[in-house]
């Protein structure tokens, strides 16, 4: 199964494990940089991702992969890829 969610088509966003409390879910806080439409400087901005974490592998601090899925529930649409870096 984890293969066939690899080579899914579809978005793919990396970031960060901030919560791993609900059994098979993580809450994924995504980063991205954006220009300032007006003052011309790159601002951070976040968003938070509610994913599927079938074996429990993340856990907080852990950066991770995670893909674009079918609806699990009312609010988780992705599902973990791979845990990429684990926390200290």
């Amino acid at each position: 199964m984890n293969s066939a969610i690899q080579n899914r088509k579809g978005r793919t966003l990396v970031g960060t494990v901030v919560s791993d409390v609900n059994d098979k879910t993580i809450v994924v806080r995504v980063e991205t940089l954006m220009k300032h439409p007006l003052l011309k400087k790159y601002i951070r901005r976040h968003k938070k991702f509610t994913a599927h974490d079938p074996n429990n592998e993340g856990k907080i601090g852990d950066k991770v992969s995670i893909v674009e899925f079918r609806p699990m529930s009312r609010n988780k649409r992705w599902h973990l890829v791979s845990v990429l870096e684990k926390a200290v």
